[in-house]
C-alpha cells in the first residue's frame, strides 16, 4: 500500500519574477546545516509555493521554532517583509486552485467490492458559491438585493464585522446621551410626569384600601373628620380617595350584577352529554339460549 503524500506539500512552481527579493539574516556561524544564505531563499521559494509554513520548514529540513526564530533575530527586517509577501502570494495560488476545484471539478474514484471500478469528477456548488461571494461580493453577496446593497456587498465575515461595530457605535452613543444633561423646560416636564404618575398610583390603592373597609368603619372615619374639622373650626374635608356611600353602593351593585351575568351565561353554555347518551332508548333482547355453551349443553341445535 502506498502512502499517501501530504497535500500541504504539494508546490506549484513560482516564476521568478513573482519571488520577493530580500536580504538575508546575518548569521554568527556559517554552519552547512543551519539557516544559510541559500536555505533562507529556498524557504522564501517554498513558502511562496504552498502558503504553509509548516511546509516550507519541511522542504528545507528545519524546524518551525528555528524559522520564527530566525525571523525575530536583529537584521530581519527584510526577510520579515519577504515572509509576508510570500505568504501573500501562497494564499493567493491557493484561491486560485480552490477557483479551479470549484470550476472543473475534482476526480474522484469509485471503487465496488474493493476493487477501482472507475472515476467521477464532483463539483462542489458550495466552494463555488463562497469563492463567487469573495470575488464579486457586490453581484453574489449572500442574501442579494436591499440587503445586499445595505451591507455593501460584504462576505459573511465583513457583516458580522459590520454588525458588531454598529453595535459597539450605539453602545458609545447612548452612553455618551446619557452623559449630556437635559434642557430645564424638559427635565421639568419629565419630573412633573413621573410625578402625576406617582399620585394617580397612590389615590387607586388608597381608593381600593378605603372601598376594603367595613361600612362601620368608614362611619367611624368620618365621625372623627368632622370632630377635627369641630376642634379646629374649619368645614368638613373628606379626601379625595374617599368616596361617599352612594358611589361606594353603586360600585358594588355593578360589581354583583356582573358576577350574576357571567354565573347565568355558564348555566346557558352547552355541557357535555351524559356517558351512554348515544345507548338511550336501545332496549337489549334477552337471549333465549345461554352464550357459554358446555359439552353436556342439551340446547345445541
Amino acid at each position: 500500500m502506498t502512502r499517501r503524500t501530504d497535500p500541504r506539500t504539494a508546490r506549484l512552481p513560482v516564476r521568478a519574477g513573482e519571488l520577493p527579493t530580500f536580504t538575508p539574516v546575518p548569521r554568527k556561524g556559517a554552519r552547512h546545516d543551519g539557516w544559510t544564505q541559500a536555505r533562507q531563499q529556498r524557504f522564501i521559494e517554498a513558502l511562496a509555493e504552498t502558503g504553509s509554513v509548516h511546509a516550507a520548514c519541511k522542504a528545507v529540513d528545519m524546524s518551525q521554532r528555528g524559522a520564527y526564530h530566525l525571523r525575530r533575530q536583529p537584521g530581519a527586517e527584510s526577510f520579515r517583509d519577504a515572509w509576508q509577501k510570500a505568504l501573500d502570494l501562497g494564499v493567493q495560488r491557493i484561491e486560485d486552485v480552490a477557483m479551479d476545484r470549484a470550476l472543473n471539478g475534482v476526480e474522484e474514484p469509485l471503487y465496488s467490492y474493493g476493487k477501482l471500478v472507475g472515476s467521477r469528477t464532483k463539483y462542489n456548488d458550495r466552494l463555488l458559491m463562497f469563492m463567487l461571494r469573495n470575488r464579486a461580493p457586490e453581484r453574489f453577496a449572500a442574501g442579494g438585493g436591499h440587503h445586499a446593497k445595505g451591507l455593501g456587498g460584504l462576505n459573511a465575515v465583513g457583516k458580522m464585522e459590520k454588525r458588531r461595530l454598529k453595535k459597539k457605535w450605539r453602545q458609545e452613543w447612548e452612553e455618551e446621551q446619557r452623559g449630556k444633561p437635559l434642557p430645564l423646560a424638559e427635565a421639568r416636564q419629565l419630573i412633573d410626569r413621573k410625578l402625576d404618575e406617582l399620585r394617580r398610583r397612590s389615590a387607586l390603592r388608597q381608593r381600593a384600601r378605603w372601598c376594603a373597609l367595613t361600612p362601620e368603619t368608614r362611619d367611624a372615619y368620618r365621625h372623627y373628620e368632622e370632630l377635627r374639622a369641630r376642634d379646629e373650626q374649619r368645614s368638613v374635608q373628606m379626601p379625595d380617595h374617599c368616596p361617599d356611600e352612594a358611589t361606594i353602593a353603586a360600585e358594588a351593585q355593578a360589581r354583583e350584577a356582573a358576577a350574576l351575568r357571567e354565573t347565568e351565561s355558564d348555566k346557558d353554555a352547552p355541557s357535555l352529554p351524559p356517558p351512554g347518551w348515544d345507548r338511550r332508548g336501545v332496549v337489549e333482547e334477552p337471549e333465549d339460549k345461554p352464550r357459554v355453551r358446555t359439552v353436556k349443553d342439551e340446547s345445541w341445535e
